[in-house]
């Protein structure tokens, strides 16, 4: 049985979906290999007529590696189920290195294939106890950062809090529904999934945590503009004061934090904030350069579970102090040619 806590789905929409997902990300393995030959010669071409440093020829060599990867982790994943009969409590365990497998895999690839450099500080924040792990959102690249930085180096099983729209996703679909994850439906403030979220939270064990992104989607000079204008809509000018000062990052959706140190009192928090990924947004970004040689910065601050306050209202304002710290680290280091917009900032 999945340990996934999400809305419940039927198993027609389920297979329904995976109808189409699976044999259609396989196709796409076919078709990006079997066309390589005929692309990147084009891609090279205009690559130089561009004078891009082979950003284009980076993409078209990338995309056969992730559909192929998706397509070999889907055939492990059927593996495995076949030797569920012989794996017993172990069944979990090696999906759980599957996941750390298939990240590690595809990160490692997209850092050769375009010269990214990673720098860490503060790893030692990741040994200890239970953890909650907030993490900034800046692309869609960040999101294999924890399976990479922190499941993969300290062993750590990682639960997510994943927006149900990843279910699309063949892999995170078959082999994260194996796992104790979180599908939610992004934006909603209905009761029961942030008890979904609470729960995923409650009965860690020593060597796990449960990861989140606070800010809910992925931060742009857009979206924090419309953030802000919908604070300004509401009842709260504490919130909306907080979230003018904040120019990297767009405010934390409390209810979901809240609902994780609720749900596991005992645990420590970890903050992960991150710079590099600012102008990697969509697959126009990437192929017109912003990976090629991208130093990625990213840094872990451990909060001991004593120190974080037990009422409400003073864990609001907790959450939103340490956010504005990672705001101001964030504008100690983020790359100039991803400063935001002059009307950004308003």
């Amino acid at each position: 049985m999945s340990r996934t806590l999400s809305t419940p789905e039927s198993f027609a929409a389920r297979w329904g979906r995976r109808a189409l997902t699976i044999p259609g990300y396989a196709l796409l393995a076919a078709l990006t290999i079997g066309l390589l030959p005929l692309l990147l010669p084009v891609a090279l071409a205009i690559d130089l007529a561009r004078g891009t440093p082979w950003a284009l020829a980076r993409t078209v060599l990338f995309l056969p590696w992730y559909f192929a990867l998706e397509t070999l982790g889907l055939a492990s994943a059927g593996a495995l189920w076949l030797l569920r009969p012989l794996a017993g409590a172990r069944y979990e365990h090696w999906n759980f290195r599957l996941q750390c497998l298939w990240a590690r895999l595809l990160f490692g690839g997209a850092c050769r294939l375009f010269g990214m450099r990673l720098e860490v500080a503060g790893e030692a924040a990741l040994a200890g106890g239970p953890t909650l792990l907030l993490m900034r959102h800046a692309s869609v690249a960040d999101t294999l950062l924890p399976a990479v930085l922190v499941s993969s180096r300290t062993g750590r099983r990682l639960r997510y809090v994943m927006k149900r729209e990843l279910l699309w996703d063949p892999c995170l679909d078959v082999v994260g529904q194996r796992l104790r994850n979180a599908f939610v439906r992004r934006g909603t403030r209905d009761a029961a999934e942030t008890e979904l979220v609470r729960a995923l939270a409650r009965e860690l064990g020593p060597d796990e945590g449960v990861l989140l992104y606070p800010e809910g989607t992925r931060w742009t000079p857009a979206r924090r503009r419309a953030v802000i204008d919908k604070l300004a809509r509401s009842a709260d000018p504490k919130l909306l004061e907080r979230a003018h000062a904040l120019q990297w990052l767009l405010p934390p959706r409390l209810g979901g934090v809240l609902a994780l140190l609720e749900g596991a009192p005992e645990a420590d928090v970890v903050f992960a904030v991150h710079t590099g990924f600012e102008g990697v947004r969509t697959l126009a970004d990437v192929w017109n350069g912003a990976l090629v040689g991208t130093r990625v910065q990213i840094r872990f601050e451990r909060i001991p579970a004593a120190e974080i306050p037990t009422d409400r209202e003073d864990r609001i304002d907790w959450i939103l102090d340490h956010w504005a710290r990672l705001d101001a680290w964030l504008e100690a280091h983020v790359a100039q040619g991803a400063r935001p917009a002059p009307e950004a900032s308003a």
